[in-house]
């Protein structure tokens, strides 16, 4: 945690007016994508947010509610994780935050010149397959809305914003990647949903990739890990099978990359589901690292 306050210092400042480019990322899947880190843990940085990176956090709704996708740019902040809503008009920060702040934070180190732009939609407890979760399917086949189509509205309300930095002038985000966190829904108790996991996840990068124009868009996949605390070893019956699937899919996708980062990250003692506060900024900054180098391989 040491060198994250160290990072965040540095990049904390208030920002200039000017029309600027923005490069995109979008970061989607579930509840570890939320982020279950606390900004109370964190150290006080004040609240300016991160200078040349900004956020939008769709807000989250069931499938078949309304509401869901709408959101606001902010600067980027703790407070976007759990709990986090948005009307589309104000913010209501939360007391959690997940990867997308060391994410943020990290990239505009590594690429100092450039303005960062997170659009991030997730929410918990949902699969790829539609009938794996109670919390809510993102299969695109669903006959009603559902997070995909939640996922949509973000994507379609955030690139429609000109100046998402409040300074007056127009600003260009141009889409750069995509980080996915997901997994555990599919993994949990459904043979199906996970020996299907592959296609799924093929299917929905195809389409997030189509949703923001960019064919061969960089695609980070984030490993799902088991803290294995059940009777036989395993919370998710098929948590080798989703990994296998996620595995396979980088593997034939040239523009691509696994993050195996979470397989050195904690469990709190009193969940075997999310990780802890440093977890959450190491994910974020490993998922960064990862982006960067994926960027390169790509030629972007």
């Amino acid at each position: 945690m040491r060198s994250f306050t160290g990072l965040l210092l540095i990049v904390i400042c208030a920002s200039t007016a000017h029309a600027a480019d923005y490069k995109l990322y979008f970061l989607g899947g579930q509840s570890n994508m939320d982020g279950f880190g606390y900004a109370s843990e964190l150290p006080d940085t004040g609240d300016g947010g991160v200078a040349g990176v900004r956020i939008f956090r769709g807000n989250v709704a069931a499938d078949d509610e309304v509401g869901g996708g709408k959101g606001l740019w902010a600067p980027l902040t703790p407070g976007f994780g759990l709990d986090f809503t948005t009307d589309g008009v104000s913010n209501s920060l939360s007391d959690r935050f997940g990867p997308e702040l060391t994410f943020g934070t990290h990239m505009k180190v590594l690429f100092p010149d450039d303005n960062i732009a997170i659009l991030k939609y997730s929410r918990g407890g949902t699969a790829l397959m539609e009938g794996a979760s109670g919390y809510g399917t993102w299969a695109p086949d669903y006959d009603g809305v559902n997070q995909y189509d939640h996922a949509l509205n973000a994507i379609r309300i955030a690139l429609s914003s000109t100046d998402i930095d409040g300074d007056g002038e127009y600003d260009n985000l141009q889409p750069a990647g995509i980080v996915w966190m997901q997994g555990e829904a599919d993994a949990y108790d459904s043979e199906a949903a996970s020996r299907n996991y592959e296609a799924n996840l093929k299917r929905m990068m195809d389409l997030l990739r189509a949703a923001l124009r960019t064919d061969d868009l960089p695609v980070v996949i984030g490993r799902i890990t088991d803290s294995g605390r059940d009777e036989d070893g395993k919370v998710m019956d098929y948590s080798d099978v989703v990994q296998a699937g996620q595995e396979a899919f980088v593997d034939k996708d040239s523009c691509a990359a696994y993050d195996r980062v979470t397989d050195e990250l904690a469990y709190p003692e009193d969940d075997d589901w999310h990780y802890t506060t440093d977890g959450y900024l190491k994910m974020g900054e490993s998922f960064a690292e990862t982006m960067a180098a994926l960027e390169t391989r790509c030629g972007r």
